[in-house]
């Protein structure tokens, strides 16, 4: 989901300088701050502050899941997409009916269950386990790092747009506390703060979420005076595929659904839960909380097109004015405030999700892959979550276009260097070593040269044609190619423990 937030996150958003809206604010951070505090005294070694010490129970994993996968996306990018571009916009999230049940199927069950014959703290572990290949989780490591830059910078800069708007404050200003209070936590607590933090705003965005869909129904006259108000003035935006038609469609869908098999941030979750046996229930759950806070992101979007065809509401200024404009013109301004209270704590928890994993791919796969260990994981993986906070946000304070390119390939990067090895590797006995290497490889270096000459419009796509959809092809076909022509050391790329996992 986050993949498309960079560009829309990046916005003026309306004024919300209320004392209802503020004081709400000031109680969520306090509770992030709470529990941050709380997760510091519970975090005593790397194992804690990467994985939460393997405690976690079943529906805080799958609700921090959920909260991870949405971020602030949903409320603010989401809902400005869907009124820019119409039905196209619903098949990013289309994916999510099915992406729970899918990421299970293929990958949980597996990456939960090396977790248990294997120290594992990060995904690029279990790469580097099934290929027995230090240089393969080097390189995942590698990418997932380099993708944490811009995905984190790109949160940051939406946070900052927040807080200015909450609190009156420079954007500027709003970046550094936004900064300075998410990286108290992520520091302190690790990942154990993000997934509590995860899980008090995945309820109560929830809540939230179901609540605002209701005063849609209510305001536009249900979902079929919604169709009577837009279909005279742009009958292309709710058929089937959208304003931008199949191809854009089918390639939101593919790139939002396979490539969900390659996000760290979420699939880290997979070595956090407490019983391995209650993992088949993870997909009902997170399924059923993405499909309630995906209500506003849909809902939204669609009303307020529909009040602006009907006269109802003057023309947006911007797309991501969608959700602002709705709620502080038609809800009560208590709820009002609890969903831009939720986007920002959505925000904070998705970014402390990237600093845990980044941090990890410095600290841990990368000194693996160069033959080290460092003495003092818990000590520098703090001191390396502060130091990616740092970069990010100074990032974050350039031109809104630096960062929207830093942000645009991360969801690409991480399904490109990561879904081959992954899905189809521990799916497939005859994968290899080298086909691995190739296809982490491939997925880096065309993601970012095809990404950087489209940014110098060297070139231009065919409509329709995204970036992240044909470099994870080309990764695939790339894994499948190099693995089939060195079959012959798919054996000595296995170990007998491991076989045993990809043959449970």
């Amino acid at each position: 989901m986050t993949g498309a937030a960079p560009l829309l996150q990046v916005a003026e958003l309306p004024t919300l300088t209320q004392p209802v809206v503020t004081g709400v604010a000031i109680a969520y951070f306090a509770v992030v701050a709470a529990i941050g505090a709380w997760a510091a005294r519970r975090t005593r070694s790397a194992r804690d502050f990467f994985v939460a010490g393997q405690g976690i129970g079943l529906w805080t994993l799958a609700i921090a899941s959920m909260a991870a996968t949405i971020s602030g996306f949903a409320f603010i990018g989401g809902p400005g997409l869907t009124y820019s571009i119409g039905l196209t916009a619903v098949y990013i999230v289309l994916p999510a009916s099915i992406t729970g049940s899918v990421s299970t199927w293929v990958l949980g069950k597996r990456l939960r269950l090396l977790a248990e014959i294997r120290p594992m703290i990060t995904v690029p572990d279990a790469i580097g386990a099934r290929f027995r290949s230090p240089a393969a989780q080097g390189l995942a490591g590698l990418a997932i790092a380099i993708a944490v830059i811009g995905y984190t910078a790109t949160n940051l800069l939406a946070l900052g747009v927040v807080i200015k708007a909450v609190f009156g404050t420079s954007l500027t200003i709003g970046i550094v506390f936004g900064t300075v209070i998410t990286l108290a936590y992520s520091a302190s607590g690790g990942i154990l703060a993000g997934v509590y933090t995860d899980l008090f705003q995945g309820m109560v965005m929830a809540v939230a979420s179901v609540l605002v869909f209701l005063y849609v129904l209510m305001v536009a006259g249900g979902l079929g005076g919604i169709t009577e108000r837009i279909l005279p003035v742009d009958p292309t935006f709710l058929s089937p595929w959208g304003k931008l038609g199949p191809m854009a469609a089918l390639s939101f869908f593919f790139v939002f659904g396979i490539g969900t098999l390659g996000q760290p941030h979420v699939l880290h979750k997979l070595f956090m839960l407490r019983d391995p046996r209650r993992l088949k229930w993870t997909p009902l759950l997170t399924t059923g909380a993405l499909m309630l806070t995906l209500l506003l992101y849909f809902g939204v979007g669609l009303a307020t097109k529909g009040l602006v065809a009907n006269g109802q509401m003057a023309a947006l200024a911007s797309p991501d004015d969608a959700t602002p404009m709705f709620l502080l013109r038609f809800t009560p301004v208590l709820l009002s405030a609890i969903v831009f209270a939720g986007v920002a704590a959505a925000i904070m928890s998705t970014v402390n999700s990237f600093l845990s994993i980044g941090a990890a791919a410095l600290t841990h796969d990368l000194p693996h892959a160069l033959g080290r260990r460092l003495p003092d994981e818990l000590r520098i993986g703090r001191l390396t979550t502060a130091a990616i906070a740092l970069v990010a946000a100074g990032v974050a304070t350039l031109s809104g276009t630096l960062v929207a390119f830093l942000g645009i390939f991360g969801f690409g990067l991480f399904a490109s260097t990561l879904v081959p090895s992954l899905a189809v590797g521990l799916n497939w006995a005859g994968a290899t070593r080298a086909g691995a290497v190739a296809s982490i490889a491939t997925g880096l270096v065309a993601t970012l040269l095809c990404e950087t000459l489209g940014y110098l419009k060297v070139f231009t796509l065919p409509t329709g044609v995204s970036v992240s959809g044909l470099s994870l092809v080309l990764s695939l076909l790339v894994f499948v190619v190099v693995s089939w022509f060195t079959r012959s050391e798919a054996a000595r790329d296995l170990d007998p423990d491991v076989r045993v996992v990809l043959d449970a």
